[in-house]
């Protein structure tokens, strides 16, 4: 864990902590503090990645970690949504049982001596995530711009500018969830046949 990007996924962590203060204490511009922490933390995720790919090298903590900060950074968002009033919590609920799902089967290849990096659909679906959670902050910050998904009662109602960001989330995100296990189906059989 000495390596710089290890460093900055580890920070992640605590950004999010900061963020989830903000989203639940009323202080003036927490919210817009809050936005500007989940924006550095995105760059931090691009960045780390890029570091570990062309200079300091990819590490098992690395290929572990960074999603799992990912994970913890979105989740904590949309959970803070719903007290908000900017989600519907069964749209939460289904992002974060994929996450967990998905983090319970990296665990599972760890024990086989299998470490899973990120794959393509987790990383447009990690973009589409942090891109409509801005959204759904710019919404909190600036309810007066009737193209951002405002907060309240009407962004539960369905078809709303909230729900349809909130609903494609959600379904996107289970999708690249069946797409995953779909994937290391293979991997997961073989395994477990071999210790049979």
């Amino acid at each position: 864990m000495k390596s710089l990007p290890n460093h900055l996924t580890i920070s992640r962590f605590w950004m999010t902590a900061v963020m989830m203060v903000c989203m639940s204490v009323d202080f003036p511009y927490a919210l817009i503090v809050a936005l500007g922490i989940f924006i550095v933390a995105s760059i931090t995720d691009a960045l780390d990645g890029y570091l570990a790919r062309n200079f300091f090298g990819c590490t098992s903590f690395g290929k572990l970690m960074d999603p799992l900060a990912d994970k913890v950074l979105v989740c904590a968002a949309f959970i803070g949504f719903i007290e908000l009033n900017s989600l519907s919590a069964w749209m939460v609920v289904l992002i974060i049982a994929r996450e967990f799902m998905v983090t319970g089967m990296r665990l599972l290849m760890i024990e086989k001596g299998i470490v899973m990096p990120a794959g393509n659909w987790g990383k447009v679906k990690t973009t589409v995530q942090m891109l409509a959670i801005c959204l759904l902050f710019f919404g909190l910050i600036w309810p007066e711009v009737k193209w951002f998904p405002t907060p309240g009662t009407t962004s539960c109602i369905p078809y709303s500018f909230a729900w349809w960001l909130g609903l494609g989330t959600a379904l996107l995100t289970a999708w690249t969830g069946v797409v995953y296990f779909w994937q290391q189906r293979h991997i997961i059989w073989e395994k477990e046949s071999e210790g049979s």
